[in-house]
Formats: structure tokens, C-alpha cells, sequence
């Protein structure tokens, strides 16, 4: 990955993130694009903005919205206010935030690299040519598309033919449809930023696989 953040750069984002979800769900209001920033976060970029419940008393988090822009089509502060909104009110498996939910969750920014085809000359080859800790994954096959995050396998501690197969169930296909001819796998990394607490400290999150 040759695109990097600075802390600095990845608390602006989360914050923005926040920022832009809670003015449109108190104001009706999406924020205008920030001028005053750092030429990267003018760059286009692919990123998703995930939205959790904050961890309770047994530390689980919940998944409340995740949507994104997977490809580098939009100035990188423009999109996370753009998936933060979409993340927080269109996310089709969950109903609409409120605003009063806003002090119990946490926001999570994945800044991504472009998505590059994983080459194989047999689709056996795909579960070596990734790596669970580094890789998201997008499958494609016809009209169908899964996007997985590379923290998914982590925190669900998938390996790599799991991730391949959770990817195709993600686009709506049958698990083993990567050893299809005329499926497309991509892979991508991501750098990403996240709350500790509602409203609290930002941290590089990482996620190696242990």
C-alpha cells in the first residue's frame, strides 16, 4: 500500500464521519465538502464507513450500517460523508438511525486501495494469492457483486477458502461459485480509523491475522 494517513488525517475522517451522520439525522442537512484539508483527503479514493453499537458488557459490537464506495471515484472527504449518511440511513439490512442512537455507537473509517484482479490460472490458486489480515475481497459473477472488508475474517476468524466462499454468499451466489469459470475475484487493502468509545479516542485499527 503506498497511500498512507496520518493520525491527525484519520481522526479528521472519523470525526467527519460522525459530523455528517449526525447533521443529517438531527438537520436534514448533508454536509457540504470540506475545502480547508489536506491535499490525500482530496485524492479519490474507495472507503466505507462502518457504523457499530458500542461494545457492551461482554465487549461484543454490533454491526448497525456499512456501506461504502469501493472504487476511487470521489474525493476521499466528499465520500465519507456521502457513505456515512448512506451507512447510517440506507444500509438495507437495518432500519434508519435516529438520533438519539448516535451516543451508543462508533464509527469506523476504511480508506481503500484500488481493487486489483487476483491472477490464477486455476481457481484453486485463489486461497494462496490472498491473505486473511492483509486482503478485502470482491467477488464478482454476471450482475452479482459481494464486497467484504479486509477486518471481516479477522474478527470472524474465517480462513482464506472461508473469506472466499462468505464473499460469494455476500453477492447473493452459492458458497463454492469462486471455482467458477467466469468469476472474478479482486483484492484490496484498507487503512482504517475507529472510535473507542461514542464520541471517544480514535486508534489505527489493525488487523493482522493472530
Amino acid at each position: 500500500m503506498t497511500f498512507e494517513l496520518t493520525q491527525e488525517e484519520g481522526e479528521y475522517l472519523v470525526k467527519l464521519a460522525r459530523r455528517a451522520a449526525e447533521t443529517y439525522l438531527r438537520e436534514g442537512v448533508i454536509l457540504p465538502p470540506p475545502k480547508d484539508v489536506s491535499p490525500k483527503l482530496k485524492e479519490r479514493c474507495g472507503v466505507f464507513v462502518t457504523i457499530n453499537s458500542a461494545a457492551g458488557r461482554r465487549g461484543h459490537q454490533q454491526l448497525r450500517g456499512c456501506i461504502g464506495l469501493p472504487y476511487p471515484t470521489t474525493p476521499l472527504a466528499q465520500a465519507v460523508i456521502e457513505s456515512a449518511i448512506s451507512s447510517a440511513t440506507q444500509d438495507p439490512r437495518f432500519m434508519p438511525m435516529r438520533a438519539e442512537e448516535l451516543d451508543h455507537v462508533v464509527f469506523e473509517v476504511s480508506v481503500l486501495t484500488p481493487p486489483e484482479p487476483v491472477e490464477v490460472e486455476n481457481p484453486q490458486e485463489y486461497c494462496s494469492k490472498i491473505q486473511v489480515g492483509r486482503d478485502g475481497l470482491i467477488v464478482e459473477r454476471t450482475y452479482c457483486k459481494g464486497l467484504l472488508l479486509p477486518q471481516v475474517p479477522v474478527e470472524l476468524k474465517w480462513d482464506e477458502e472461508t473469506f472466499l466462499c462468505e464473499c460469494c454468499v455476500k453477492a447473493g451466489l452459492p458458497p463454492d461459485s469462486w471455482l467458477l469459470k467466469g468469476t472474478n475475484v479482486y483484492r484490496f487493502q484498507a487503512i482504517i480509523f475507529e472510535e473507542t468509545a461514542p464520541n471517544g479516542n480514535i486508534q489505527r485499527k489493525k488487523i493482522n491475522k493472530t
